[in-house]
């Protein structure tokens, strides 16, 4: 396992460059029971920069299984008021939110679909409000992970239940910088360097992007005023945040009217405790119109059934294959890390701020200018070495964007 030493610039890491924890600010953590070590050394951490408060939630994959194997429809259907309002009095009171996912990947894997599309659309409902202030940037808010034993092993089923831990530990702390000598300054570096390229596409202002690959061949039509963003984030207060660590993307807001043709996944998708592996999605103007699936499809259709926006996407993000999460060679099962080897699309919500004036507007105003709403955000990989993407612009004329996986474009 990962010394001391490393877990204590890991979690300082978390608090400084993800949440960027303020003196005097509050800090809810949600991790899981099996992290407690880490957790711990996360809280104290944060009391030791000031927080005036820390509340952690804790979250136990065998817990969560009893309950899906035998609590009543009426229960999974109602999600608890009281969670409502722990996060959203924290959320008003200006609190960061730190979120530690490490679910087994298979959790769920024999039950019942439709009991697990129950529990999540009826947390989506609850949550709605407290939603908006993670989209719009209103609070400060970042998502890592940490090893534990099923989602190693599922990496690494050759090695024990121990040496799969380690063997994720080393992946993850590399991955996430944490291996720097000074690993706060390397995020900034990095951060810089996503800010070159986000600053090189919003200077493009494509009309639409073309995307070609195996199984591929997808147009994506993009608003006018999208922005592309990336890296860092900065809150509504003014705070330098980063939501996802790791991330390697760059991000912008398609228009939900204008995707059409056929996208096919290049990596798994660990969905509400299943694996839904090998599908693509047709769609016309904007809406999935067909879908194929050789592993998890009744899980695929249900997240489909959601609402009407889960049938269109809310995000495109541009990740080239020499990611440090693609270079590692690993798949994660975990949407955090694939999603940063690869290329991706999210089915259903878009985020506001990709918008030019989006985070002040109405759900009537983001529709008219073509932004995706839905209960549900969930991204899929879609890029390959084998991709290539293709930018059109407003005269019409084109340009080579990606081609074999990365960037064409003159990213410094």
């Amino acid at each position: 396992m990962t010394n001391q030493e490393t877990k204590e610039k890991y979690a300082e890491l978390a608090l400084r460059t993800g949440v960027n924890l303020q003196k005097g600010q509050a800090l809810l953590i949600n991790a899981p029971i099996e992290g407690a070590e880490f957790t711990r050394i996360v809280v104290r951490k944060a009391y030791e920069m000031g927080a005036k408060d820390v509340h952690v939630s804790w979250a136990d994959d065998e817990l969560s299984l009893l309950k899906y194997e035998h609590a009543p429809d009426e229960v999974l259907a109602a999600f608890p008021e009281w969670k409502v309002k722990l996060q959203e009095s924290f959320a008003e009171d200006g609190g960061a939110l730190l979120s530690i996912r490490s679910t087994n990947p298979d959790l769920l894997e024999n039950i019942d679909p439709s009991r697990v599309a129950m529990a999540n659309k009826a947390a989506a409902e609850a949550l709605t409000n407290f939603r908006r202030y993670i989209m719009n940037d209103k609070i400060t808010w970042s998502i890592i992970s940490i090893p534990t034993g099923d989602w190693a092993q599922k990496i690494f089923p050759e090695a024990s239940r121990e040496d799969a831990i380690t063997k994720l530990w080393e992946a993850i702390v590399k991955i996430v910088r944490v291996d720097r000598e000074d690993p706060v300054a390397a995020w900034q570096d990095h951060n810089d360097t996503l800010k070159a390229a986000r600053e090189v596409l919003n200077e493009r202002k494509y009309n639409k992007l073309l995307f070609k690959g195996p199984g591929t061949d997808l147009e994506i039509g993009l608003p006018k005023g999208h922005i592309w963003k990336g890296g860092s984030a900065e809150s509504e207060k003014g705070i330098m945040f980063n939501p996802n660590m790791p991330t390697e993307e760059v991000f912008s807001v398609p228009h939900k009217y204008h995707v059409n043709g056929t996208v096919a996944s290049t990596k798994p998708l660990n969905y509400g405790g299943s694996v839904i592996d090998q599908f693509s999605l047709t769609f016309k103007e904007g809406k999935v119109v067909d879908v194929k699936a050789e592993q998890g499809g009744e899980t695929l259709e249900h997240l489909l059934n959601t609402d009407d926006g889960a049938r269109r996407i809310g995000e495109v993000a541009l990740v080239p294959h020499e990611s440090p999460v693609s270079q590692s060679g690993l798949v994660f099962y975990n949407t955090l890390f694939d999603e940063n080897a690869s290329c991706h699309i999210a089915l259903g919500k878009a985020y506001p701020t990709n918008l030019e004036g989006g985070s002040s507007m109405d759900e009537e105003a983001l529709d008219k200018h073509g932004i995706n709403d839905s209960l549900v955000h969930v991204d899929f990989m879609i890029g390959s070495d084998q991709l290539d993407i293709d930018g059109v612009k407003e005269d019409g004329s084109t340009e080579a964007v990606f081609r074999n996986g990365t960037w064409a474009l003159n990213i410094k």
